[in-house]
C-alpha cells in the first residue's frame, strides 16, 4: 500500500468517503483502505476526524451516515425531511415575532426555514450560530445581526462548542426558537454534546422559549439530554402528533399549537 499522505492528498481522500458515506449509508472500513491504497490504520484516523467534525459515526468495521441517537445526520438529509412540513412550522412560529424584539436562533434546518420569514417583522435584532442564517441575513435591511462564534463544525454548518456556549450569555434574548433530533418521554435530546452545550445556554438567555419539532421528532431516540418540554413556553409542532401525546404535553405546562400538514 502507499505511504504518502500528503494534507491535499488527505483532504480530498477525507472529502471522497464523506461522500461515500452520504451515497451509501454505510462503508466497510477495509473497502476503504483498499479503495484509496492506504493502511487501516489510516482509514481509521480519517473516520476518527470525520466523527468529530459530525460527519458521521464509527460502528464495528467501518462507519454509518444513518440517523440513528448517536449521530443527527448529514445537513442534506435533514433538510430534505419533512421539509414542507418545517415551512408550516416555521410560518407558525413566525407569528410569535413583535417587530423590534432580540431573537435567538439555534442551528436546526426547520429554524433555517423560519430564517426567510423575518423579514416580514422587522426592526429585529437576531442572534445565531447558524452559518447559512447568518449568510442569509447578513445584508438583509431591518436585521440587526449578531453571530455567535466558536468552532466551526462543517457537517452542522454552525459554530458549536465551548467558546459559542460561552458567548450566548454575553446577550439577552426577547424569543428563543430552537428544535431538536428527539423527544421521548417529555424530555428533549440531541446526538453530541456541543449541541447540548450551546442551546442549554440559548434557553437560559432567553425570556420565551419556542420549539418546533414535527411529529416523527417524537419518533426517535437521542443521547444526550437537553431539557423537558415543560421548559419552552410553547411547541410548535405538526397534527401527525397523536392527541394523546397533545393533551399530556399541555397538562404539563407547555402551550402546544398544532399545524394542518396540507
Amino acid at each position: 500500500m502507499g505511504t504518502s499522505d500528503r494534507a491535499d492528498v488527505r483532504e480530498e481522500r477525507r472529502r471522497r468517503i464523506r461522500e461515500s458515506v452520504v451515497a451509501n449509508g454505510f462503508v466497510r472500513a477495509a473497502d476503504l483502505a483498499d479503495a484509496f491504497d492506504v493502511s487501516l490504520m489510516t482509514i481509521h484516523r480519517d473516520l476518527d476526524f470525520l466523527q468529530s467534525q459530525g460527519w458521521l459515526r464509527k460502528v464495528r468495521g467501518g462507519a454509518t451516515g444513518l440517523p440513528s441517537a448517536h449521530f443527527h445526520g448529514s445537513v442534506a438529509e435533514r433538510m430534505s425531511t419533512m421539509a414542507q412540513t418545517k415551512q408550516h412550522l416555521a410560518r407558525a412560529a413566525a407569528r410569535e415575532l413583535v417587530p423590534g424584539q432580540t431573537v435567538l436562533l439555534d442551528d436546526s434546518t426547520t429554524c433555517l426555514h423560519l430564517t426567510r420569514l423575518l423579514t416580514e417583522r422587522t426592526p429585529l435584532t437576531v442572534i445565531t450560530n447558524s452559518l447559512p442564517a447568518i449568510t442569509a441575513l447578513a445584508k438583509e435591511p431591518g436585521v440587526s445581526l449578531i453571530a455567535l462564534g466558536g468552532n466551526y463544525f462543517p457537517a452542522y454548518d454552525a459554530f458549536m462548542g465551548l467558546h459559542t456556549a460561552d458567548s450566548v450569555e454575553a446577550f439577552r434574548a426577547d424569543v428563543l426558537f430552537m428544535s431538536t433530533t428527539a423527544v421521548t418521554r417529555g424530555r428533549c435530546y440531541h446526538t453530541s454534546p456541543e449541541t447540548v452545550q450551546v442551546k442549554r445556554a440559548m434557553m437560559a438567555a432567553a425570556t420565551r422559549r419556542i420549539l418546533l419539532a414535527d411529529h416523527t421528532k417524537f419518533t426517535r431516540d437521542g443521547l444526550y439530554a437537553l431539557a423537558p418540554l415543560s421548559d419552552f413556553d410553547l411547541l410548535v409542532v405538526d397534527d401527525g402528533l397523536a392527541r394523546e401525546e397533545v393533551r399530556s404535553i399541555r397538562q404539563a405546562g407547555t402551550e402546544v399549537r398544532v399545524v394542518p400538514r396540507a
